[in-house]
């Protein structure tokens, strides 16, 4: 590619980035949204967040982790046992913290 052909790819990009964002703001009035699609829409960042989050503590190198001593798997638990009981995002995110890393740190697991 040459510098015009990289120029025009980076402009085509832009372009095509503007629109995707901006989709929602340029109509003068709001787009009809099925109340189903409003629904789902609610779940879209958790949703999202399992999808990172959950590889991540399950798998190792593309596996499945195969033992409880696993310090993500402990601290997810721990977590998860936090969230159930009282309902705050930063306190499990403290107490998942706080059971990783001593785990990982202190132990080396």
């Amino acid at each position: 590619m040459d510098g015009t052909d990289t120029t025009l790819a980076i402009l085509g990009l832009g372009l095509v980035t503007l629109l995707a964002r901006a989709f929602f703001l340029l109509p003068a009035r709001e787009l009809p949204m099925p109340a189903l699609v409003r629904r789902a829409l609610k779940y879209a960042p958790l949703a999202a967040l399992v999808a990172i989050v959950t590889p991540e503590v399950l798998l190792t190198q593309g596996q499945l982790i195969d033992s409880m001593a696993d310090a993500r798997l402990l601290a997810a638990i721990a977590g998860a046992l936090w969230f159930a009981w009282r309902r705050g995002i930063l306190g499990t995110i403290a107490v998942g913290m706080a059971v990783y890393l001593p785990l990982r740190l202190g132990l080396g697991w």
